[in-house]
Parts: C-alpha cells; structure tokens; sequence
C-alpha cells in the first residue's frame, strides 16, 4: 500500500539574503511537513527566520538579492523549480496567504469588494454577478457584519479586526488546501485575537486545509496549532505536538521561552525569567555549534555537539543539538 505523501514537504530548504557582497542565510537547512487538516505552528523570537520561512514557501523573494536552496514539495512538484508565471497560479489559489500587516497588505484605493475578487478574476471563471455574490459570501464567512456595506468601503474605514478578517477572506476566496498566516493576531486587542483565533478554527474544521501559523505568541499556539516547530536562527531547533512541546519541552530555547511567559508569581519578590542576550545577526551566525550557546554559557562548550543536528528523541519529537540533556537555568542543579 502507497504511502500518503504530505499536503506539503519541505526538503533542507535554505534562504539567503545579500548584504553588500554576500549572502547570508535567515533559513538555515529547514524541513518539515504540512498534512492535509493540521495547523503547523512556526514559533521564536523577532529574527529567527519565521516570516522569511513563510515568503520563501509562496515564493515572495527579490530574485536579485535572494538565494533559494532546496525543495518545497507540492502535488510532487518543487515549487522552488517554477518561473513567476506558474507560481503565480499557486499564489492565491493552491496557497493562500495571511499577512500579518492588514493595512500594509490591502490597497488604499481599491474598495474591499475589488481587492477580493481581484483573485478571482485571476483563478476563476465566475462571471461578474458570481464573484460578487461570492466576495459577500466570503464577508459573511469571517464574521463581517452587513456585508454588502462594507464590500464598497475602503480599508482606512475599517477597524484594524476588520481589515484582519478582510485579508483572510481574501486567503480564503479560491478555497486554497494549504494557507499560511504570518502572525494574524499581530497589533489586536486580546478580544479580537481570540475571535480570529476562533475564525480560523472554524476555517480548518470547515475546509479541511492545513495551515501554517507563524507566531511568537505561545498562548495563540497553546490555543490553535496541533503540532509546533520551534526556531531560532534560522533553524529549527524543536519539533513537537503541542501537548509533547508544553508538557515536555527539551531544548534550552523551548524551555528558556515558555519559562519567560508571564504567570501568577507564588512571592512577590519572584521575577520573569529573561533570556540573556539576543538572536544572533545574519552576519554573525555561528559557523560551527549550537547557535543557543553564547546565551546560556553555563552549559558547558563539550555539552554540545559541532554540527548540531534534529535528533529523533521520541516519536515525532525532534531536538537540535545534544546540549538539551544538559540543560538547566542558571543557578539550578543541573536536572
């Protein structure tokens, strides 16, 4: 019996942006999969490569200043290996994008029933009263009251949930299997986040796509995702379920992350815990070792190995780098 393939593989994918003369990589040998009704988590720091990962799959790159390396496999095609003309018939139609900027995103001088149906007229064969009718479907969709309205507004006249909802109707206007949403919740109050969070739930029950959801927010993973794979660097550092990430986290980044959530202190003279330093630049990444280890420079330098790589530590649970089994904050037994 054959084997099912993913919705979406990703093979040692590698992106490299130029600075003056060289280039430099923000996705570092990067490979996961994508099935069919899973929500994919990306999660790490500002700088850790998440977005770059995210517009590397959709192919959103200046060619000029960009090297891609590797495989994004889908329907057994590379899509690495496609000119702009067909990629541009997977961009909105086999994978949809969220943006994680709405007002950035939209057009100022389109109303918001042209920026929908502009990737309709492109990937459809509805006439004119089609798309119409589908373009208030989709309003209806993401939870936009009084639709007809608001398809002849402009985005400077909706609300930044609004705008949000707006940009998902648009992902969502060909029904693609596979969406990618580039922290969706970005600049939303805590009230609004929850109801995108709860619109796009409904969205994976309803169609069944697999969604990748960029995100440095460990609540909206915690609340959302089924499995997460955690960055740093440009590479992907852990690799879990949600329940095996939150409930056994091995890596010292994952640990050192959901250690720095805010919760209820048991004494008031307990604090946060801060992660030392910052995410190394692009053109300072370590050439050899555990790019973590400048960070917690307790752990000792023969804890971790010289090319770290994803060890298989259970089934479905990956960790980069041998230094997790030494791993403790500073100031605590080693564990």
């Amino acid at each position: 019996m054959a084997v099912e393939r993913p919705l979406l593989e990703i093979n040692h994918l590698e992106t490299a942006f130029r600075i003056t003369d060289d280039y430099y990589n923000a996705v570092d040998d990067v490979s996961l999969t994508l099935e069919n009704n899973e929500i994919l988590a990306i999660v790490g720091e500002s700088g850790s490569g998440k977005s770059t990962l995210a517009t590397s799959i959709i192919g959103l790159h200046d060619p000029n200043n960009t090297q891609i390396k590797g495989e994004v496999i889908y329907k057994d095609i590379n899509l690495l290996d496609l000119n702009e003309t067909l990629y541009n018939k997977i961009r909105g139609n086999d994978i949809g994008m969220i943006f994680q900027d709405p007002l950035g995103s939209l057009n100022p001088l389109m109303t918001i029933h042209d920026q929908i149906e502009e990737t309709l007229v492109y990937h459809s064969d509805m006439d004119d009263k089609q798309r119409t009718n589908r373009v208030e479907q989709l309003l209806d969709q993401v939870g936009i009251p009084n639709p007809k309205r608001v398809m002849k507004q402009y985005p400077h006249e909706l609300s930044g949930g609004m705008r949000q909802r707006v940009v998902i109707a648009i992902a969502l206007a060909n029904k693609p299997p596979i969406i990618i949403a580039d922290e969706p919740t970005t600049a939303l109050d805590v009230t609004i986040q929850a109801q995108i969070l709860d619109l796009m739930n409904d969205i994976q029950d309803e169609t069944g796509s697999g969604i990748i959801l960029i995100t440095h927010d460990l609540g909206v993973v915690a609340q959302t995702a089924d499995r997460v794979a955690v960055m740093y660097a440009g590479q992907i550092v852990e690799e879990a379920t949600v329940e095996e990430l939150f409930g056994n986290p091995k890596h010292p980044y994952t640990r050192s992350l959901l250690n720095s959530v805010p919760h209820e202190l048991e004494d008031e003279n307990d604090e946060l815990h801060v992660i030392q330093g910052t995410v190394p630049s692009l053109q300072n990444l370590p050439r050899r070792g555990c790019r973590f280890a400048p960070r917690i420079p307790w752990i000792p330098a023969e804890a971790h190995e010289e090319d770290p790589v994803l060890h298989e530590i259970s089934p479905g649970h990956k960790v980069r780098c041998t230094c997790w089994q030494h791993f403790h904050f500073e100031g605590e037994e080693e564990q």
